[in-house]
């Protein structure tokens, strides 16, 4: 099986950490902005990161993908079958892939990743989403977060690891998650970046990063 897509991006994480907890081997290769081999380039017809390629199968899209993953490994799933469960899964998966990642792209596509790209960024852009969007962020998280630290089902769950990935991302390029204030959710971020699968793929992804940081 393989991942096809750049290790920074949220959507990618949450992919290869998702396949690391489900017990599935996976191969990423590098892919995006048009570039990668031909099964990132037939699976992905409009460019999309990460694509899938298990054998003849290919597929694009995280929420796809990870669906895929957790139906063909059955057993501890990490999206739960308890209906209501379910439900506010993959609605803290929307919320991370489209409100938190809505904010946090701007701080970290314009501080990073336009360097990288030698693109012009829009530091004021970035500058609003940290003062105005992402506390309204931690805020909501910091009312939900149950005693566990997990957010659904007391365990660590697809809910945590969406939720989360674009969080890392901001905080790649900001210190603005302060633990006075949102003390819930530091720790909440703080354990899900220290599972094992999540830990590994930030050691793989810290050079890109540095790199990003250094141009």
């Amino acid at each position: 099986m393989i991942i096809h897509g750049a290790r920074p991006s949220p959507f990618v994480r949450k992919v290869i950490a998702f396949a690391s907890e489900k017990g599935i081997e996976a191969e990423v290769v590098t892919a995006g902005f048009g570039r990668g081999a031909e099964g990132y380039l037939k699976g992905s017809p409009f460019g999309k990161i990460p694509a899938l390629e298990d054998g003849d199968f290919l597929l694009c899209d995280s929420t796809a993908i990870i669906t895929y993953m957790d139906a063909i490994k059955p057993g501890d799933e990490m999206i739960p079958t308890e209906p209501k469960a379910r439900a506010r899964t993959i609605w803290y998966e929307e919320f991370g892939d489209t409100i938190a990642q809505a904010a946090g792209a701007k701080m970290f596509f314009n501080r990073a990743v336009a360097k990288l790209m030698k693109l012009e960024p829009d530091l004021a852009a970035a500058d609003r989403a940290e003062a105005e969007e992402m506390p309204k962020i931690y805020d909501y998280l910091e009312s939900v977060m149950p005693d566990s630290g997990w957010l659904i089902e007391d365990r660590f769950t697809l809910a945590d690891l969406a939720a989360a990935c674009p969080l890392i991302n901001a905080g790649y390029v900001s210190d603005g998650l302060d633990p006075a204030r949102w003390p819930k959710t530091a720790a909440w971020l703080a354990a899900v970046k220290a599972r094992p699968s999540v830990a590994a793929a930030l050691a793989e992804e810290a050079p890109i990063i540095a790199a990003m940081k250094a141009k």
